[in-house]
This record gives structure tokens, C-alpha cells and sequence, in this order.
């Protein structure tokens, strides 16, 4: 006795009131920016397009719409949603280029980017230092490896670098005898 396999469930219409109700869902759950939305919501009208044989103009124009009434009333803002990002990324140890990759990727404008890593360079200017010290300590690199450091140095650095971080910071956290001078530094500034 075999069981039937489930029919798969065919995707909504998309329509102007369910492409909103999709959206606030999505926005009551996750802070986002309007380009990552909109990028969602795309997906949403090509899949209704091909099942449905809905009109995908009609579909954008709608989300266009949608996106610039959910702007005005704040309850979507690229740059707010840049600083947290900004300040969450850093707190993991993502390097700054890593991060702008990131917001680039979510469809956030590179000067809001800018602002928001401008933000926190003015609040902290070995901001880099800390977060590479932080994705080192997370990886176990360097002076946080348990065994074998002399051998997984340039494997170590390798891994800094693919984060973003610059040479001299990668050398800087592998080299380190001591984390906590390197800790009580970016503390101090």
C-alpha cells in the first residue's frame, strides 16, 4: 500500500490586495528593504503570470504602488533597515566590504550603505579591528585556535582575507599573543 502523493498546491493569484497581504506578512516578520521586497513580490507575479496567465505589468505596477505607500508610512525604510544591518554584520565580525556586498545584494542603495558604515566608523574608528577580532574568536583563528597555530597561520589569514579584512588587520589578529590587549584596544577607542 503505497501513499498518494499530496497534489502540489497551486500558487494564488496574484492581485493587488494579495500582493499586499503578502507583503505585510513578510513585513510583520522581517525588517527588510523596499528592493529585497520588491524582488519577492516579482517572484509572486511571474509565478502567477505563468499559472494563472495574470498580467505581470499590471503586477509591478501594483507593487510599485504598494512599495511607495508602505515607504511614505515608514513602515518600510532602506536607510533604517541599513544601520541595523550595519550595526548586526559588524557585531558577528563581517568586515566592511563584506557588508556592503550584503546591503548591495538586499537591493540597498550604496550611499545609505555608506551613511550607515560612516555612522559607526564616527562612533568607533577600530570598528574593523573589533569585528575581525570577533569573526577570528568565531572561527577559532589564530590566537583562538586550540592546536596547531603555527600551521593554520596562513590558512587563518586566508580566511580573514576572504572576509574582506585587509592584510595588515588579518596579520594583526593571527600574529596576536594575547586577544584581550587586542579586545581592551578596540574598547578603548
Amino acid at each position: 500500500m503505497s501513499a498518494k502523493p499530496k497534489p502540489r498546491r497551486q500558487p494564488l493569484k496574484a492581485t493587488p490586495e494579495g500582493l499586499e497581504r503578502s507583503a505585510l506578512y513578510y513585513l510583520e516578520r522581517y525588517d527588510t528593504s523596499s528592493g529585497h521586497l520588491r524582488r519577492l513580490l516579482a517572484r509572486k507575479i511571474q509565478l502567477s503570470a505563468r499559472v494563472h496567465g495574470t498580467d505581470p505589468e499590471a503586477g509591478r505596477a501594483a507593487v510599485e504602488r504598494l512599495i511607495t505607500r508602505l515607504t511614505g508610512a515608514g513602515v518600510l525604510d532602506d536607510a533604517r533597515y541599513a544601520r541595523a544591518r550595519v550595526r548586526g554584520l559588524l557585531a558577528r565580525g563581517t568586515s566592511d566590504a563584506m557588508i556592503r556586498a550584503r546591503l548591495r545584494a538586499k537591493g540597498v542603495a550604496s550611499d545609505l550603505v555608506d551613511a550607515a558604515l560612516a555612522e559607526v566608523t564616527d562612533a568607533n574608528p577600530g570598528h574593523q579591528l573589533a569585528a575581525a577580532l570577533r569573526f577570528a574568536q568565531r572561527r577559532r583563528l589564530g590566537p583562538f585556535r586550540l592546536r596547531e597555530r603555527a600551521e593554520g597561520r596562513e590558512r587563518d589569514l586566508a580566511a580573514l582575507g576572504r572576509q574582506g579584512f585587509d592584510y595588515q588587520t588579518a596579520r594583526r589578529i593571527i600574529d596576536c599573543d594575547d586577544p584581550a590587549e587586542l579586545e581592551a584596544e578596540t574598547a578603548g577607542d
